[in-house]
């Protein structure tokens, strides 16, 4: 993980500020907790405690899940995972200071929990602490051995993009479509930078890139690809952008913006 991230972000996946990793919610879980006896084994008793909880943070059963990490605190107090997990519960209830308190517990267990620090970094971007939300991204990024750190990298160009780092938030979007060539939120971010730049050719590039690989054009990507067309001169595109974004988002920020532009 605000850009009004609502705002700048409306053609990407959800409302949440960065790209928050929670992959990790699904899976085959058995959610009857009556009968679940501990293992013999600590340890498998904590993975099934905390996949269970995960299960229901996936779910927004919160009071559930915070029943599952207390047991997974009761057998390893020590454990960052469980701490991470209590954290995004208390960042979903609205207790932020807990959720931080947990956050930074998860990394002081492990200070190499790349997916905590991305976590707790979306954390500190919705409380508008972006310089922290960078200074934690730039920990994760540099674990070329963490899956997310294509979200990571665009992670940190939303940041820079706030910190008005313009020319570095272009570098790590550009560092996040090398190792994901379809990022939706990079192709769209470097389309809009390489757009404000004025450098029209580069930015239609990564907009034509963008357009084929989201399923629905959203009011933000149909805006952009107005504002592209008319740089360029193309009354037909911009006709036809106008046209899909009057009809798909009537009552949009972005239409209301266009109109006003028409009208001048």
């Amino acid at each position: 993980m605000v850009f009004d991230l609502q705002a700048r972000m409306k053609h990407t996946l959800s409302p949440l500020c960065l790209v928050l990793v929670c992959t990790w919610l699904g899976g085959c879980i058995t959610t009857t907790e009556g009968g679940f006896t501990e293992d013999a084994s600590p340890k498998k008793a904590l993975e099934k405690r905390v996949a269970l909880a995960r299960h229901y943070i996936g779910e927004g059963n919160w009071e559930a899940a915070k029943r599952n990490l207390q047991i997974a605190d009761e057998i390893n107090a020590n454990n960052p995972e469980v701490y991470e997990a209590f954290a995004l519960v208390y960042q979903s209830t609205g207790e932020y200071e807990l959720a931080e308190e947990n956050f930074k517990k998860a990394i002081s267990l492990d200070k190499n929990f790349s997916r905590c620090r991305n976590n707790y970094a979306a954390f500190l971007y919705s409380q508008q602490r972006y310089k922290e939300a960078e200074e934690q991204l730039n920990y994760v990024v540099k674990d070329t051995l963490y899956t997310g750190r294509p979200n990571a990298f665009v992670n940190l160009g939303l940041c820079r993009l706030k910190l008005f780092d313009t020319q570095g938030a272009e570098e790590a979007f550009v560092r996040a479509l090398a190792m994901d060539r379809t990022n939706q939120i990079a192709l769209y971010e470097l389309a809009r930078i390489r757009y404000e730049a004025q450098d029209y050719a580069t930015a239609n590039k990564y907009y034509d890139t963008y357009r084929t690989v989201v399923r629905k054009q959203s009011a933000a990507g149909l805006l952009l690809g107005i504002q592209l067309a008319k740089a360029e001169g193309d009354r037909d595109s911009e006709a036809s952008y106008a046209l899909a974004l009057r009809n798909l988002y009537p009552n949009s920020a972005e239409y209301q913006a266009y109109k006003r532009t028409v009208k001048r």
